[in-house]
C-alpha cells in the first residue's frame, strides 16, 4: 500500500537545522583538513582504467579455511563459473595489460578472464594475498578454539592485530601502495588486476588514500569486479582517483550473505532515481519537477525486480518527481510480491517522503566529459556553498535512514533510500566518515544502486557491500568498462 508520509519538521524549522549542520560541517572541515585522494599515487601523463577482480571461489573458501598467502587452494567448479561470467562481463573491453597475484587461485582466474588475448599475464608477487603467517590454513573454528584472544582482536581490530611478531594489514597496506607504483607506470590505458580479496580492499582504500582502518569496509566478493579511473592534474602532481563502482559481482548483489565474514541482517539500499526528461541538459530550470522518461521508467522497474526477493520494510525517497516515481515502482512490486493468488494479502510496505533527500535543481546538470567528472570532481563547476548545503541536509538524511534501522540484533530490517546520484554521493561519505571534498571521489550513475549492511547495527560501522552496480538493467545498464580504443575521454 502506497503512503507518503512526510518525515521531516516544519519549512521553518528545517532551515534553521539546516544552518546549523551547515555551520557544524564547515567548523569540521576547517578543523581537520582532508586528505586528498591519489596524494602519495605517482603523477600520471595520461588517463588511465584499472579494474580490479577477486579471484572466483577456491576449494579452502568453501571449507571455511583462512587462506592468507598460503598456495595450496584451487578454483572450485563454481569459482572456474564465477570467473567464465567475469570473462564475459569484461569481453568487450580492450584492455592493455592484465597484473596477477601469483597465487594459483588468481592466476588461473586470470587464465580464464584472459583467454583469447595476445598480452602475457604479469605476476607480482605484491599482490598475493595477506600475509597471515600461523592462522593460514586453519579452520576458523580452529582459529578460535587454538588462538582464543588473538583470533578475537583478528576479527574485531585487524588493524593493530599483530602474530608472529608482525601486523598484516599494515603490511598489506604497504604492499598495495607498492603495487600501484607499477600499474600505474605501465604505458596501457586499460589495466586489468586479478588478486584477492583483502589486498584488492587495500589497493581502493590506497588509491583514495584511506588507512588501514578501512580493511573490512569495502567488500570484496568472489570474481567482484571494481573499476578506479585516474586522470593526470594540470601541472602534474599525484593524479585524481574516482571510484567508478565497487564488487559488481557475478550474483545478485543483495543476495542473502555475509558482510565481510559476519552475519547481517540490517541493510541500507541506495537507489538512484531513473533518467528524467532533463538529466542531460546543462542549463535547467525547475528540473526537481521533471518526471522519469522511458529509459527512468525502464530503469525504475528493473530496479524494482531486483529488489524483488528482499523484503523491504521501509521506502524513504525524495520529494521530486522522478524519485516518487522510481520508489512508486519499487513499491508497488513489493506489495504484489507475495500476491500470486485470489486470496492473497498485500505485503505493506511504508513509504516516506524525506525532505533532506531533495536536491537543488543546479545538481541535476551532467558533466560532459570524463575528465570534467574526475578532474573537476563529479559537480566541479558547482558553488561551494551550494555544495556545502547539500552536505548539511545530507547529515540529516544519514541519520534519518540509521533511524529506520532497530538497534534489535535478531530484528531483520531493509531500508531502500531513492533519490538523486548527488545526494547518495554524499550520503556514502557519511556512510565511510569521509569529508566533503570525498564526493568527487565516487561515481553513481542513474538507476544504479550501492548497499550498505550494518552486522553491528545501526550504531556500528557500515559496510559497503557494492557502489554502482547497474547489471540489473540488463541491455540498458552502463557498461562497466568501456572501449578505449580512439577514446581519450573512455
Amino acid at each position: 500500500m502506497l503512503f507518503l508520509t512526510p518525515l521531516s519538521p516544519s519549512s521553518a524549522g528545517r532551515r534553521s537545522l539546516r544552518r546549523c549542520n551547515r555551520c557544524s560541517a564547515v567548523q569540521d572541515l576547517e578543523r581537520s583538513p582532508a586528505p586528498r585522494p591519489g596524494a602519495s599515487l605517482p603523477p600520471l601523463r595520461a588517463a588511465k582504467r584499472v579494474v580490479l577482480v577477486r579471484h572466483g571461489q577456491s576449494t579452502w573458501n568453501a571449507e571455511g579455511r583462512i587462506q592468507g598467502s598460503s598456495d595450496i587452494s584451487v578454483l572450485t567448479p563454481k569459482g572456474e563459473s564465477q570467473a567464465e561470467t567475469s570473462r564475459q562481463m569484461l569481453l568487450s573491453d580492450s584492455f592493455d595489460a592484465c597484473f596477477t597475484s601469483p597465487l594459483a587461485r588468481s592466476r588461473r582466474t586470470a587464465e580464464i578472464i584472459w583467454e583469447g588475448r595476445d598480452e602475457e599475464l604479469i605476476p607480482d608477487s605484491d599482490l598475493r594475498e595477506i600475509d597471515l603467517y600461523s592462522f593460514q590454513g586453519l579452520l576458523k573454528h580452529e582459529g578460535k578454539e587454538r588462538y582464543g584472544v588473538l583470533y578475537k582482536q583478528w576479527q574485531k581490530n585487524a588493524t593493530n592485530f599483530s602474530i608472529d611478531g608482525h601486523h598484516p594489514v599494515r603490511e598489506l597496506w604497504d604492499r598495495a601502495q607498492s603495487c600501484w607504483e607499477r600499474i600505474l607506470a605501465h604505458e596501457g590505458k586499460s589495466v586489468l588486476v586479478v588478486a584477492h580479496n583483502a589486498v584488492n580492499q587495500a589497493l581502493i582504500a590506497t588509491s583514495l588514500g584511506l588507512g588501514a582502518e578501512y580493511f573490512r569496509i569495502l567488500l570484496q566478493s568472489n570474481c567482484g569486479a571494481s573499476v578506479l579511473d585516474f586522470t593526470p592534474q594540470t601541472g602534474g602532481g599525484p593524479p585524481n582517483v574516482c571510484l567508478n563502482r565497487l564488487n559488481q559481482t557475478p550474483n545478485s548483489p543483495v543476495a542473502a550473505g555475509s558482510s565481510g565474514g559476519r552475519k547481517t541482517s540490517k541493510r541500507i539500499i541506495l537507489a538512484c532515481q531513473g533518467t528524467t526528461h532533463s538529466s542531460s541538459e546543462i542549463s535547467l530550470g525547475g528540473v526537481g519537477y521533471a518526471p522519469l522518461n522511458m529509459l527512468g521508467t525502464i530503469q525504475s522497474q528493473k530496479t524494482a525486480e531486483l529488489l524483488l526477493d528482499l523484503k523491504v520494510n521501509s521506502i524513504l525517497c525524495s520529494p521530486q518527481v522522478a524519485a516518487v516515481d522510481t520508489a512508486t515502482a519499487i513499491c508497488e512490486v513489493q506489495e504484489a510480491a507475495d500476491c500470486l493468488g485470489t486470496d492473497c494479502v498485500p505485503r505493506y510496505v511504508e513509504m516516506k517522503n524525506l525532505l533532506e533527500l531533495e536536491i537543488e535543481d543546479v545538481f541535476q546538470a551532467k558533466q560532459k566529459s570524463f575528465g570534467d567528472i574526475v578532474q573537476a570532481g563529479w559537480m566541479g563547476s558547482m558553488e561551494y556553498k551550494t555544495l556545502e548545503r547539500l552536505w548539511a541536509r545530507s547529515k540529516d538524511a544519514w541519520q534519518a535512514l540509521l533511524d529506520e534501522l532497530p538497534d534489535d540484533s535478531e530484528l531483520d530490517r531493509v531500508v531502500v533510500a531513492v533519490g538523486h546520484p548527488a545526494i547518495h554521493l554524499a550520503l556514502i561519505c557519511r556512510c565511510l566518515d569521509l569529508p566533503m571534498e570525498y564526493m568527487s571521489s565516487f561515481h553513481l550513475d542513474d538507476g544504479s544502486i550501492s548497499v550498505i549492511d550494518f552486522p553491528d547495527g545501526p550504531k556500528g560501522r557500515g559496510i559497503v557491500r557494492c557502489t554502482n552496480y547497474t547489471a540489473h538493467l540488463g541491455r540498458w545498464s552502463i557498461p562497466m568498462t568501456r572501449p578505449t580504443e580512439n577514446d581519450e575521454e573512455f
